[in-house]
């Protein structure tokens, strides 16, 4: 205890222990270097410091602390006087530190010890005493460094911008001049601009400034003029042009051909004298010096001869003079070298025994030094164990001290009792002072120390002479390296550079687009304030009425007030009034729900009449669906508006007789208040004098003339609000039975349009009972249509559903996406219906028009269609009229259409373009010879050529008779320019009010037709518009024999994307097993689609195709999650239009093996867990289900689009169409389908194939094209030094051919829209065609013509892997054409080509042009008209609200990363947020309104899956007064204080439902309510009279700051809401733009997986302090770009140093600062970083040693090793890094765009959810998926 309370006197004691370890650590360097104080270890020079304050420490005196030390010294910690280390440069220094202050000569530094920027001194000599200017390359003449500094014994010099070179002595590349010259400097070259552009710096000489290399037939000094034999301007125009003179010379700018020279007469005997080129091109360059002379006899002339121009020239004679001097210097120095080398080795003899002298010495040292140096250790380690012990002591001390405390206030000590232990530990510490235990010790360090160091002096100075022996290496090795940093500076500038001028493009870009959104801004916004005005105006308009009732209601409560002796009466008339209107509100819901039993009725008659026809009647059902769905549907969405508007009128007189009946009570209570006072007034009066009652009596008269006038007034207000009310609510009734007999009406006439349905189906079904065929074929065709159209069946009962919820009496809270479902349903009934392979019995007086199902753009270049025919050939008709049409597709006014017809016994194709018709007889088969079955004709167009087919099956073999005939336009015309709104696709004949072209004005067809294919499509009769004159009791339908199917079309099953096959229960035809085998054939040229599927709640079973390669992924139930097996390697690429097998093998339930075309591509292990599934989905499957929960773990949601056979479970075949569950597939496997006639080309990409003939002889060619981009190559041809190219440059499409440029006139064909390209090539000219806009030239190489091809030639689509002059294409090529040799005219088949590289060859995803092109002024948009004004809201609507999908593509469109596949924004759900992933995700808005203690109205969408979250929260500082909205067990809860109180309304439903809910919540002035998706109303009311309600900013969305809202809410309902929000307003003004944003994405539409997404809105990750990146690291991680640069990991410490990772152009570089110098590495993979797949990238740091590692490809650099580095943690920066940290050396300062996963330190896991702060649009463990 006495030892515990000495602990004061101990101090004093200690302070000496830590004096004393200081000194004894200094004492050792950097061998034994500790600070008790737990600091980092000091370097040399700050131990050297330390170690002398501490002598001083030992050897001055005490000062007392009133006094101060004198001039040169300064006062230390324990308060001696010690002498300022300044090296003489300062007389003064800080107290406690010793900094010195007011350093002179030069210098800087703690100590004056180093020299300011732009000096140097002598640092051999020690600390430097005077700093020089640097000599760079003259010390004060001609000084041109930022500053310098001395290496290995020379000087090296940071040079300013314009200069170069080790001591600046000569000027940077691009710049000319003479530094060594006193008065000059470095000045740019000037070229003119006629440099090589190539260069990042224009090449001159760099003493002169004369230009090299001039470009663009220029010359001169500064390529100022033309080159001979060209003229023109080189300076300003730069367009010198070749002379046309015929080898003679012409004027140097006007281009005018100079005269021959004079001819000798030919009188005289002299020879004709001819000169030759050379003699003229002699004579101009003499004419040009003639000039250069002229000229530098002006600059002479114009030499100013004042004093300044003397005193140049004195220098320059000095200069002169100083360099004879030192060139005679050099002479003799050479006459001396050979005496010097004599006395070198001479001295080096002499050395050389000195060497050995010093060796022998240097050894007795060396073993002194060890002796001493051991006995230094054995002592330092003494002390390092007594300063633990002392540290421990300490410690002890402390614990013991505070112990002491605490048992001094337990046991209660009296404050002498604690004295007298103080005074016991004093005694102790007095005795502890005697001993003096370290004195001794301490001298024999000093000793030992003192010996060291004169040691280490003898060895200094043997090595220095040592050193001096090697300068000769030293200055070659250091040479060496200034080469080397020369180099590495010239490429870092080079890089700089072109980051520049990458970065100005950039921004000149977004800049452009960025004015076109602002344009387009400004105009919607002026339209919409007009909007907004005219609403104001009409809602001014409709509110007066409202306030003129409510004023008069007002005056009427107000008088009734006062009224209390009749109130009886007015409130048995106010019950009547009640009556009356319930009876109206009983009348109204029942004649609604009488409708809505109407309607389900005449549904349900619908239902059964569908029901009730026989199976063979399926084939009209499908004409029923297909007319009465979307009436059905029309129906429905009536009948919902008007039990909406029955149930808004019955609503409101419900809420009008509860406030009249609220009145009545009030006004009853005042009637008893009054009763009861007049009955004491009475009482009163009795008991009162005569006087009194007199007087009362006159009161009670007067009150009584009140009563009755107030009474009349009650009386007139009644009678009038009953007059008003009841007008009011009699139109309202009579709006409703309006409507509902509009309904009833609707319905009349669904019944009538179903009721000749049904008989005709009767009707029909009986005939086809009637109608035997013995063909098996046939029946199987007639089976498979009826389980197709067996479908529509399935759909009824959703849409009764649908019907039945409008007998409810509230409105469901989704009645628009049920609409929207019913559309979904009937656009899968038209893909049913055009499946439906059963042909159509036409009579000669019938017609069908057909929905031809695809966009009429796609038919614009190419078109082509197949269908089967058969005669009735027996018909009477047919034999008196043979010539009989068969189909139109066009436009309604007879110009640009397609059509066939039966003419003069010969098949006719006709197609019209605009001009005269083409018409194209298949004379090589009369229709009169045709077979009794089934034909097959196909038409064909492209661009103006056109072709038809007839292929007639045999009846005794399977082999086929085929005839081709082709035709083609002779006018201009080449495309099919269809209408959409005025097209038309007429089918067997046509209505009678419709008139054909003469061409096929001809009888109706007479016969069985089947529509096959339009354009790869598969197409259907039953797809149909409308029919005419089909009569099923007389045409039944014609059975098609087994001959019309090929061999595919029977085995093979057709998939078109949007339909999928189902099998259910399928170990009814096989169990799950020991071996679990699944086998299916696919043949596709798609990128992506679903093969097969099978899902049971969460677990799933996937197989897709990705980007052409098969993805497995399932989840049996799995500990770890799901298991991905994918084609990483590449061995199987499906998507090449070849049947592939594939077997999917489960064995012994732990080992999934994928094989295709029985090769083993890959495995994998799982637990061991049986397969949980019974269905099976082939090919796709319902939205409903790829859009569920499992949709984050597919690749994709898109259908199999192709062919598909063989589906096979345990070896046991399945018949897909006889499946219950299929729908929208097709028997077949169409060749047109499978073709590639587009291909998209990302900006790297191309094809190309090859051909047998000349594009320079006689050649066509034509294509579609699509792009935004305004420059790209598209088509590529070379024949030895010719070329023949099609590209676009600057929007126009230009031919060049051999030189010979064509252009189109406009330059707008980069609008995202397909255009036409025809080019041509003859002997006499060339022509290019673009939209049927044609241009052509005269072909000067006329001597080609006649030449034929002598080998094969290749050419190029969307590129070239040739250098070219444009860069390659950017957008979609398709239906490519041009005549060959070896075949005839047809569409390329892109697949076929024999090279392909990064391009797609199925889809366009061109996206939609900006909206600033969509919406351009029409020509007369500037003309004013009268009626401009009208339906503004309208037009406004079609301008001003463009598409959502518009926008969205847009932005895509303008934030693509041209180097990357995947786009930089990944789809998302526009104005949405994503919040999450870390437990303080949030937005924060600083702006607060100020009536918000008044009036807090907010509304809000959200979406989310979890349970527990905040949405919103507002408090005061105290949070004594807040605001708040949170999920709680999926509930929504809005809280608020008023007062003391907390007010809680929580909904009763569960919203975590994933769908989008509207949510509103109000704090009033009594009264707090939530609103829920507009239906479910919650009100709770609370004291108004309470405490003033103010909150402060900020206002937090998604999510609050740590600590916040903790006092109010519940735990799990603080932390960050999971899941998006939207539209968020508050007192009705959105908020838009938060102050601070943390952990906040958009948010993303489609499947998830694991990682950390960083947006383009940009963010960074900074990591907790348990990671730091110190001398010696390892950080792996993957990424997966969306951007080609960006930053992925920073890291920066206080002194300057830094390591930086990044990603430039697809280049990742790891570049580092260690303290002395900047040194970098980098990889560059082959393929693209920017691929979309996840890249593994690995760096290794080493003290001066960092290895790169990106995907295997390995490089590494050595640094300048730092003796003096120390560890630093600092903060550690993922994703990007605040611009303040960012040094000018780092050239790439954007964010990481893309995903991060598996991010490891030193092999340990970094949780981005734990870090230190996530900043700006960073989404935490959510990736989207590519």
């Amino acid at each position: 205890m006495a030892l515990i309370s000495a602990w004061p006197l101990v101090s004093p004691v200690l302070f000496f222990l830590r004096c004393f370890s200081s000194s004894t650590a200094s004492s050792e360097g950097s061998v034994f270097q500790f600070d008790i104080e737990g600091s980092s270890a000091v370097s040399t020079q700050e131990a050297t410091v330390i170690r002398g304050q501490q002598q001083a420490v030992a050897t001055g005196s005490w000062v007392p602390f009133a006094e101060g030390c004198q001039e040169g010294f300064y006062r230390t910690s324990a308060g001696k006087c010690s002498p300022c280390n300044c090296n003489g440069n300062a007389k003064r220094c800080l107290d406690g530190s010793g900094i010195c202050v007011d350093c002179q000569r030069n210098t800087t530094g703690q100590h004056c010890e180093q020299c300011l920027d732009g000096f140097i001194g002598d640092v051999v000599r020690g600390v430097p005493t005077f700093c020089q200017p640097c000599p760079c390359p003259l010390p004060a003449l001609a000084n041109f460094a930022v500053s310098c500094y001395r290496k290995s014994g020379s000087v090296r010099c940071v040079c300013k911008e314009n200069y170069a070179g080790p001591n600046c002595e000569r000027c940077a590349p691009g710049y000319y001049g003479n530094p060594l010259l006193i008065g000059s400097t470095c000045k740019k070259c000037d070229c003119n601009g006629n440099s090589d552009p190539n260069l990042i710096f224009e090449d001159c000489d760099e003493v002169t400034g004369q230009c090299r290399n001039c470009l663009h037939h220029t010359s001169g000094f500064k390529c100022e003029r033309c080159a001979p034999g060209y003229y023109g301007d080189a300076r300003l125009a730069k367009n010198c042009t070749a002379c046309s003179c015929g080898g003679r010379m012409c004027d140097s700018q006007t281009g005018e051909c100079l005269a021959d020279s004079p001819e000798v007469s030919t009188d005289t005997d002299c020879p004709t004298i001819s000169c030759d080129k050379c003699i003229w091109d002699l004579t101009d360059d003499i004419r040009l010096s003639v000039l250069a002379i002229d000229e530098s006899k002006a600059t002479l002339l114009s030499i100013s001869t004042g004093v300044a121009a003397q005193r140049r020239l004195n220098d320059l004679n000095l200069t002169t003079t100083h360099l004879q001097e030192a060139m005679s210097k050099k002479k003799n120095h050479a006459v001396l070298w050979t005496i010097q080398v004599d006395d070198a080795a001479d001295e080096m003899n002499d050395l050389l025994r000195e060497a050995e002298t010093l060796d022998e010495q240097g050894n007795e040292a060396s073993s002194k030094g060890q002796l001493v140096q051991k006995e230094t250790t054995e002592i330092n380690n003494r002390a390092s164990q007594l300063v633990q012990q002392l540290n421990n002591i300490r410690d002890n001390i402390e614990e013991i001290s505070s112990k002491s405390k605490y048992y001094a206030i337990q046991q209660e000590l009296s404050p002498e009792e604690i004295a007298q232990k103080w005074s016991v530990a004093e005694e102790m510490l007095k005795e502890i002072k005697q001993r003096k235990p370290f004195t001794n010790q301490r001298q024999l360090a000093d000793e030992e120390e003192n010996a060291a160091e004169e040691l280490l002096q003898q060895i200094e100075a043997f090595h220095e002479k040592y050193n001096d022996t090697r300068s000769l290496v030293t200055d070659v090795l250091e040479q060496l390296s200034e080469q080397d940093v020369k180099l590495s500076d010239l490429e870092e500038a080079l890089d700089e550079a072109l980051d520049h001028v990458k970065q100005t493009e950039d921004i000149n870009r977004e800049n452009t687009a960025r004015l076109q959104r602002q344009e387009k801004q400004h105009e919607n916004i002026k339209e919409q304030i007009d909007e907004v005005n005219s609403i104001l105006l009409s809602a001014t308009t409709i509110l007066e009425g409202p306030q003129k009732v409510n004023s008069e209601l007002s005056e009427v409560i107000k008088n009734a007030s006062g009224f209390y002796a009749e109130i009886d009466g007015a409130k048995k008339e106010l019950q009547e009034k009640i009556a009356n209107l319930s009876l109206f509100d009983d009348d109204l819901v029942e004649k609604a729900m009488n409708h809505a039993h109407d309607l389900r009725r005449l549904a349900d008659e619908l239902d059964g009449n569908l029901y009730g026809v026989d199976s063979n009647g399926l084939v009209q059902r499908a004409i029923n669906a297909s007319n009465a769905y979307e009436n059905i549907a029309d129906y429905i969405e009536e009948a919902n508006k008007v039990a909406l508007l029955a149930l808004n009128t019955t609503n409101r007189v419900k809420d009008a007789a509860v406030g009249i009946d609220t009145q009545v009570v009030y006004h009853k209570g005042k009637s008893e208040e009054l009763l009861i006072r007049a009955m004491q007034l009475q009482r009163t009066a009795h008991d009162s004098s005569g006087y009194t009652i007199a007087d009362t009596s006159w009161q009670v008269n007067g009150t009584f003339a009140r009563m009755s006038a107030l009474r009349s007034q009650l009386m007139r207000a009644i009678a009038k609000m009953q007059s008003a009310e009841t007008a009011e609510a009699r139109e309202r009734l009579e709006q409703a039975q309006m409507k509902t007999a509009e309904a009833v009406g609707a319905t009349t006439t669904v019944t009538q349009a179903t009721t000749p349905m049904d008989e005709n189906v009767r009707l029909w079904s009986q005939n086809l009972q009637d109608f035997q065929h013995n063909s098996e074929a046939y029946d199987s065709a007639v089976h498979s249509a009826g389980d197709a159209v067996k479908k529509l069946t399935e759909v009824f009962p959703q849409l009764l559903d649908k019907l039945r919820r409008v007998e409810q009496k509230a409105p469901a809270n989704n009645i628009s996406s049920s609409i929207q479902r019913i559309r979904e349903l009937i656009a899968q009934t038209r893909s049913v219906a055009s499946k439906v392979q059963v042909s159509m019995m036409f009579e000669g007086q019938s017609a069908v028009e057909v929905n031809p199902k695809i966009n009429v753009e796609e038919l614009k270049s190419f078109t082509s269609m197949s269908l089967y025919i058969k005669l009735h050939k027996d018909n009477p008709q047919l034999a008196a009229s043979p010539d009989r049409f068969i189909l139109y597709l066009g436009n309604k006014n007879a110009k640009h259409y397609i059509g066939l017809a039966i003419k003069n016994d010969n098949l006719v194709y006709i197609y019209n373009l605009g001009g005269q018709d083409v018409e194209i007889p298949l004379d090589a088969k009369p229709v009169s010879t045709w077979p009794s079955y089934f034909s097959i004709i196909k038409i064909e167009r492209i661009g103006r050529h056109g072709k038809m087919f007839l292929t007639v099956p045999s009846l005794s073999s399977t082999a086929e008779e085929k005839f081709i005939k082709k035709g083609e336009v002779l006018g201009p015309g080449s495309l099919l320019n269809l209408e959409p709104a005025n097209s038309v696709f007429y089918v067997g004949g046509v209505p009678p009010d419709f008139k054909l072209p003469p061409s096929l004005n001809l009888p109706g067809f007479i016969g069985c037709l089947e529509l096959a294919t339009l354009n790869d499509d598969v197409i259907s009769l039953y797809n149909f518009k409308h029919v005419y004159n089909i009569d099923t009791t007389t045409s039944p339908p014609c059975a098609r024999d087994k001959l019309a199917f090929t061999q595919s079309r029977a085995v093979s099953y057709f998939f078109d994307g949007s339909g999928y096959a189902l099998a259910r229960n399928i170990e009814r035809r096989g169990k799950f097993s020991q071996v679990t085998r699944f086998d299916i054939e696919v043949r596709t040229p798609t990128d992506n689609g679903l093969i097969l599927l099978m899902i049971n709640g969460s677990m799933f079973f996937s197989l897709e195709m990705h980007n052409g390669f098969l993805y497995l992924r399932y989840d049996f139930g799995f500990s770890n999650g799901p298991v991905l097996l994918e084609d990483s390697m590449k061995k199987a690429q499906i998507n090449d239009a070849k049947f592939h097998e594939i077997s999917i093998i489960y064995h012994n339930s732990k080992k999934m093996i994928l094989v295709v075309d029985r090769r083993h591509i890959k495995s994998v292990d799982n637990e061991r867990t049986a397969m949980p599934f019974t269905d099976i989905y082939i090919g796709g499957a319902p939205a409903e289900i790829l859009h569920s929960s499992i949709s984050s773990h597919l690749a994709g949601s898109i259908g199999f689009k192709g062919c598909m056979k063989g589906f096979q479970f345990q070896k046991k075949d399945f018949n897909l169409l006889e499946e219950p569950g299929t729908l929208g597939i097709s028997y077949g496997c169409p060749e047109d389908s499978l073709m590639s006639r587009n291909a998209y080309f990302n900006g790297e990409s191309f094809i190309a194939s090859s051909q047998k003939a000349s594009l320079f002889t006689e050649f066509e060619g034509g294509f579609n094209f699509r792009t935004l981009q305004p420059s790209g190559l598209l088509f590529y041809y070379s024949e030895g030094s010719d070329v023949l190219s099609i590209s676009m440059e600057r929007g126009a499409v230009v031919l060049n051919a051999s030189g010979t440029k064509i252009q189109s006139p406009d330059r707008n064909y980069n609008d995202g829209k397909t255009h036409f390209i025809i080019t041509s090539v003859t002997p006499e000219r060339y022509e290019l065609t673009v939209d049927d806009k044609k241009q052509s030239k005269k072909n000067p190489a006329k001597d080609r013509a006649g030449k034929s091809p002598d080998s094969i030639k290749k050419f190029y689509f969307g590129g070239s892997p040739l250098r070219t002059q444009q860069a390659n294409f950017t957008g979609c090529i398709s239906n490519a054409y041009f005549t060959r040799l070896d075949q005839e005219v047809e569409v390329e088949d892109f697949q076929k080509y024999s090279e392909k590289v990064q391009a797609s060859l199925y889809g366009c995803p061109v996206e939609s042009p900006p909206v600033a092109l969509l919406h351009k002024k029409g020509k007369n948009s500037s003309k004013a008209k009268g009626n401009r004004n009208k339906k503004v809201g309208r037009d406004k609507d079609k301008i001003s609200q463009p598409s959502s999908s518009l926008k969205k593509l847009y932005q895509v469109n303008l934030q693509r990363d041209p180097q990357c596949h995947l786009p930089m924004n990944p789809k998302a759900t526009e104005h949405a947020y994503q919040f999450g992933g870390t437990a303080n995700s949030r937005q924060e808005f600083d702006h607060v309104p100020k009536d918000f203690s008044q009036r807090a109205h907010f509304s809000i969408s959200l979406k989310t899956h979890s349970s527990h979250g905040m949405i919103f929260y507002v408090s005061d500082q105290k949070e004594t007064n807040f605001m708040a909205l949170f999920v709680a067990h999926g509930r929504l809860i809005f809280m608020f204080n008023a007062g003391h109180q907390k007010i809680r309304i929580k909904s009763q439903e569960k919203y975590n439902d994933g769908l989008w809910h509207n949510v509103i919540f109000i704090r009033g002035k009594n009264i707090g309510r939530l609103i829920i998706d507009g239906l479910r109303v919650l009100e709770e009311p609370f004291d108004g009279n309470a405490n003033t309600w103010q909150v402060t900013e900020p206002l937090y969305i998604g999510g609050v700051a740590p600590g916040k809202a903790v006092k109010n809410i519940q735990i799990n309902s603080v932390y960050s809401f999971s899941g998006c929000l939207s539209n968020l307003q508050l007192n009705g003004r959105p908020l838009t733009s938060a102050s601070q944003t943390f952990s906040v994405t958009p948010c993303f539409e489609g499947p998830s997986e694991a990682g950390t997404y960083f947006s383009s809105e940009g963010g960074y990750v900074v990591l907790d302090e348990s990671f730091s990146l110190g001398l010696k690291f390892e950080v792996v991680f993957e990424i997966r770009p969306r951007s080609s640069s960006g930053i992925l990991l920073h890291g920066h410490s206080v002194n300057g140093e830094y390591l930086n990772m990044h990603m430039r152009n697809g280049q990742v570089t790891v570049k580092l600062n260690n303290g002395i110098r900047d040194f970098s590495t980098s990889v560059t993979l082959k393929q693209s970083l920017c691929d979309g797949r996840w890249h593994r990238i690995a760096v290794i740091r080493d003290a001066n040693v960092v290895q790169l590692d990106v995907d295997s490809e390995v490089n590494h650099v050595v640094g300048p090793l730092n003796p003096k580095a120390i560890d630093h943690r600092e903060p550690v920066f993922i994703g990007g890094v605040p611009e303040s940290l960012l040094t000018s050396s780092l050239t790439t300062r954007n964010s990481f765009i893309g995903c991060i996963r598996n991010f490891m330190i030193d092999e340990k896991p970094v949780s981005f959810s734990k870090a230190a702060l996530v900043s700006g649009a960073v989404s935490i463990n959510t990736c989207p998926a590519a």
